[in-house]
């Protein structure tokens, strides 16, 4: 199959997202905010999709703006991790290809792996906080890319606040709950030769 200008390329968040969470809440705490995107990896696991969520709230209210989770083996497209969701969804609902024209925090159950560093650093999100560490997704299975070693220096540089490690405990047990009932482990570099 040859592409044409034609094709078109939809993501669309799952039902479920708005029939179980509620889009309209507010979060006054950073332990509440790492809290949703938590519990969004883990009904993410519940309904067929990969253990890991984010979501983009405006950093002066605590006003949800965009949620997203793992959908690559749902949607069938590697891209498709929740970081990379949970911002185009935030650029989508804001009406804009970059959220530098406010005050937007990025959380994510995990660190990010590199195509959602690469994101993160372009978005225009303010604010990084993350929960589970990356070697905790690497310790099941999952690539998480060639990352600097440096990677928060280089996001802070950029003017983007890093902070790691929130509800980390609750973040892993979504990634080891999610390996243990043998969900799938896509694009692994032992795979990919």
């Amino acid at each position: 199959m040859t592409s044409s200008p034609s094709v078109e390329v939809v993501w669309r968040q799952p039902a479920w997202i708005a029939a179980e969470l509620d889009g309209e809440a507010v979060y006054a705490t950073d332990e509440g905010k790492m809290a949703l995107v938590i519990d969004l990896a883990r009904r993410n696991v519940a309904h067929g999709g990969g253990p890991f969520g984010a979501a983009v709230f405006e950093g002066d209210s605590g006003r949800i703006v965009a949620l997203g989770a793992n959908w690559v083996v749902a949607q069938r497209c590697s891209l498709l991790h929740a970081e990379i969701a949970a911002i185009a969804f935030a650029e989508l609902f804001v009406g804009t290809h970059s959220l530098a024209g406010g005050n937007y925090e990025l959380f994510a159950s995990s660190e990010p792996c590199a195509q959602c560093l690469g994101a993160t650093a372009w978005s225009g999100v303010r604010r990084l906080v993350c929960g589970a560490a990356a070697s905790e997704a690497e310790a099941i299975g999952f690539d998480e890319g060639p990352r600097r070693t440096d990677w928060v220096a280089q996001l802070e540089a950029r003017g983007i606040a890093v902070t790691l490690g929130l509800l980390a405990t609750e973040a892993q047990k979504v990634l080891h709950a999610y390996a243990a009932r043998g969900g799938p482990i896509y694009n692994a570099f032992a795979s990919a030769g």
